[in-house]
């Protein structure tokens, strides 16, 4: 498998990931990304290398997607604690495994791939939130090593349930074609 950042042809199929993965929790019985795809954050996170496309080889379609922020915005900022915001973390977002590759582990390897990349670049942690009501969600979390921090109401409709999972370097079974923003010396 190959990890590239995306570029801004990518937003189309980041779009399907979204509508995707929104029909199948809506199956599941959540409203987890029922809301419209963020075009505006996505483009922004896109030129500020944020966002990364999994492939399975030269050429193939996206497997999956993620997003990683060092910067946290400022709605879900609110969530995590003053003294938590001012350690060195990298916060996880959109992790989206396109449903023909579920079932075999390649988000634990996001996961995984996120963790190093994080400890690359100088973070303690690897962050992240979601839905406060998925709990099958949260279990799949704690399995890949992440530590439940709390659960909170969220501001708006910002999900609350917050994990955390130390920043390290791990071994992950990707190509990896991106480039770290490494820590300033």
């Amino acid at each position: 498998m190959i990890i590239e950042s995306a570029i801004p042809s990518d937003l189309l199929r980041l779009r399907r990931f979204r509508a995707d993965a929104s029909a199948w929790l809506a199956s599941q019985g959540t409203d987890d990304w029922a809301d419209p795809f963020p075009v505006a954050r996505v483009k922004a996170s896109i030129a500020a290398g944020e966002v990364f496309l999994i492939r399975e080889r030269e050429g193939d379609d996206a497997a999956a997607t993620v997003t990683l922020y060092a910067n946290i915005d400022p709605e879900r900022g609110k969530l995590w604690t003053p003294a938590e915001r001012m350690e060195p973390a990298l916060y996880g977002h959109r992790i989206t495994v396109d449903r023909q590759y579920a079932g075999c582990g390649l988000g634990s390897q996001i996961i995984d791939w996120a963790t190093d990349r994080a400890a690359i670049q100088g973070a303690r942690w690897l962050r992240l939130n979601t839905w406060t009501t998925n709990r099958e969600l949260h279990a799949y979390y704690l399995r890949n090593g992440f530590q439940h921090v709390r659960t909170t109401p969220g501001p708006g409709k910002i999900p609350g349930w917050l994990a955390q999972r130390p920043a390290e370097r791990t071994a992950h079974a990707f190509n990896d074609r991106t480039t770290p923003v490494l820590p300033q010396a």
